[in-house]
């Protein structure tokens, strides 16, 4: 029965109730993918001050915990193709759920720092196999009208996973139970494992097998796509969205909230960037990519400029209230444009035999920049201050603003196979 739906589906828009309803159904189950990715991304930040504690770890060994899952999620984005190529889009998403089953249990047992690194660079590879394969996944099941909306549900899950993480670190920082926070990771792979299990293959990977080359994403025609799959990968992360993701309670804490107020503003951070996403869904689609990759970037660079400027002049410009404004009204930049629509452009921009390989390349970048970009910041904080920093984020954002209105086409409401 699944084959049969999902041959039909490749030939036809769901017209009927029922067809809604599976493609509903299918669609909130791979969708979950995102929010195991986004619930393992945040999961650390809360986790982590318990673990340096019972563990007795150093700052190396902290930050290398936090570095694992991105540098993980880089190669399991590079090797993601190949695995595509072998198994199909439906098959690799429940590899995926199981590989975030055992690497979830593997954290929550841990009896010491070396088992714990394992168990996030098990994760790490399979949150990069996951945001490589769930967007392309969607952008094929999807109609064309629809299809941002449905593949933008995976950036929402992913938001409502970094809320979730947050929540749940605060709900057990009072027992420090790093192992409960971990543990509760399970319950959304789980629900990945269970969805896909009855979900059908995409149809174009249902209707052509084949073997992957990374290397025809050199040939003349397809270079521009590729160009703007990276380009688009490096600019969403040297915005300095996952900065703000894993040290927003630091970032509170220099803007002179207190810590349990910190923690707070985190949350608010939070559920401001899944509230932003949601109204982000229709928009997509009415109003296309190009125009809200554009706007969002003009406010992602006037929102940092503002933020750096309330670090430089704290006394004179607002403080603390200007930095959490400041900070929140570039969460909202960030989810109404540049947060979906890289992930709905990589599914739409490269043809069907290179779409695999085009989506590992440009989510490899995007892993490989939240690392540079996570690990930069501490230094340049420390070297030359928090509001050169978040200036020089904002002087992405405008080189990004710069590139999106030169390169960047739309691709709203076209057949994949006439994109590009």
């Amino acid at each position: 029965m699944r084959r049969s739906t999902a041959a039909q589906w490749a030939t036809r828009w769901p017209r009927t109730g029922a067809d809604r309803a599976h493609l509903l159904d299918w669609s909130a189950s791979a969708a979950l993918g995102g929010f195991s990715v986004g619930y393992q991304v945040a999961v650390i930040a809360g986790a982590l001050l318990s673990i340096r504690r019972d563990f007795g770890l150093g700052a190396g060994e902290q930050s290398l915990l936090v570095a694992l899952l991105p540098l993980g999620a880089m190669f399991g984005s590079l090797l993601n193709s190949r695995i595509v190529g072998a198994l199909g889009r439906r098959r690799t998403l429940i590899l995926d759920a199981t590989l975030f089953l055992a690497g979830t249990a593997l954290e929550a047992v841990a009896p010491g720092y070396g088992v714990l690194v394992v168990a996030r660079a098990l994760l790490g590879f399979t949150v990069g196999s996951t945001s490589s394969t769930a967007p392309v996944y969607l952008s094929e099941l999807a109609p064309p009208h629809a299809r941002g909306r449905v593949v933008s549900v995976n950036q929402l899950l992913t938001t409502l996973g970094i809320l979730s993480a947050y929540a749940v670190a605060y709900a057990f920082a009072g027992s420090g139970s790093w192992r409960a926070m971990f543990a509760v990771g399970a319950v959304p792979a789980l629900a990945l494992l269970l969805g896909m299990l009855r979900a059908p293959e995409a149809p174009a990977t249902a209707r052509a097998p084949r073997r992957l080359d990374l290397q025809a994403l050199l040939r003349p025609a397809l270079r521009r796509p590729l160009l703007v799959a990276v380009a688009l990968g490096a600019i969403q992360q040297f915005s300095g969205i996952n900065v703000v993701i894993y040290y927003a309670p630091s970032i509170m804490e220099r803007a002179g909230f207190g810590t349990s107020n910190a923690i707070l503003a985190a949350i608010l951070v939070g559920a401001v960037n899944v509230a932003a996403t949601l109204l982000a869904l229709p928009l997509v689609d009415r109003l296309g990519r190009r125009p809200l990759l554009l706007a969002s970037l003009s406010g992602a660079f006037v929102s940092l400029a503002l933020l750096g400027l309330s670090f430089v002049f704290p006394h004179s410009v607002g403080g603390s209230r200007l930095s959490l404004l400041s900070m929140l009204a570039f969460v909202v930049a960030f989810a109404l444009g540049l947060g979906p629509v890289f992930w709905v452009m990589i599914g739409e921009i490269f043809p069907a035999r290179e779409r695999d390989a085009g989506a590992s390349v440009a989510t490899a970048t995007n892993w490989l920049s939240n690392f540079t970009a996570g690990v930069v910041f501490l230094p340049l904080v420390s070297a030359a201050g928090a509001g050169t920093t978040f200036w020089l984020f904002a002087a992405a954002c405008a080189v990004g603003l710069v590139f999106a209105y030169r390169f960047v086409p739309e691709t709203k409401g076209r057949s994949l196979a006439a994109v590009p």
